[in-house]
């Protein structure tokens, strides 16, 4: 599997939403939207009922939620590629990963730095997307632990054929050791967001990725 960029949508109003997709649309492919109720993460964000996109981009979205039940419904009816809920949630994780995957939708769960993956297998087992979360929930800017990629062996042993994600503190200097690690999806928000030229942090960032480690 090889691994790409997705530039983060992390956003609390519609019209910042709109700018962001201005911004993404002339490079962007895959696409990582986040959505809030305020209540899992700290911040609001736009809702579910606020999204839309261009019809050529992958767009992932991840429900920073306490509650999927509430959202699910809407969150399917606009046909992302991914559905990424919490495994830290109250509600059964593998119940909703199983509904997301019947409407056809990839099944994706995230994993706050403090969770364990042996500790919530069931879920990790029926998703077929992985979100090592190493930022901070709700806003850009976060710093990438590198002490997390050591739940990359973890997750692969319960699931090996799952596609595994990262979130949180990615940039064009540790990009390359973050994919090398086993991360097919580099979810990037803050060094493009912030970044005076988008398209050109994006390049670099794919490139790096790509390269091929010297001997």
């Amino acid at each position: 599997m090889t691994a790409v960029i997705a530039p983060c949508i992390t956003v609390e109003t519609a019209e910042e939403y709109i700018a962001a997709v201005q911004r993404l649309t002339p490079f962007a492919t895959r696409v990582h939207i986040d959505i809030s109720d305020g209540e899992f993460a700290p911040t609001f964000l736009i809702g579910a009922e606020q999204l839309s996109w261009p019809g050529t981009w992958q767009v992932d979205v991840h429900a920073m939620v306490a509650r999927p039940s509430e959202h699910l419904e809407k969150l399917i009816s606009l046909k992302p590629a991914t559905i990424i809920i919490h495994a830290e949630v109250t509600e059964n994780v593998a119940v909703h990963l199983q509904k997301i995957r019947q409407a056809g939708i990839r099944a994706g769960v995230a994993l706050l730095k403090t969770t364990v993956p042996s500790t919530v297998a069931e879920a990790i087992k029926a998703a077929d997307h992985v979100m090592i979360f190493s930022g901070e929930l709700g806003k850009y800017g976060g710093q990438a632990s590198m002490m997390q990629t050591e739940k990359i062996r973890l997750i692969r042993a319960i699931n090996p054929s799952v596609e595994i994600g990262w979130d949180g503190g990615v940039n064009v200097s540790n990009a390359y050791n973050i994919s090398q690690a086993g991360v097919n999806v580099l979810n990037v928000g803050g060094a493009i967001a912030t970044s005076d030229n988008p398209a050109g942090t994006y390049e670099a960032l794919t490139k790096e990725i790509n390269k091929r480690g010297v001997i």
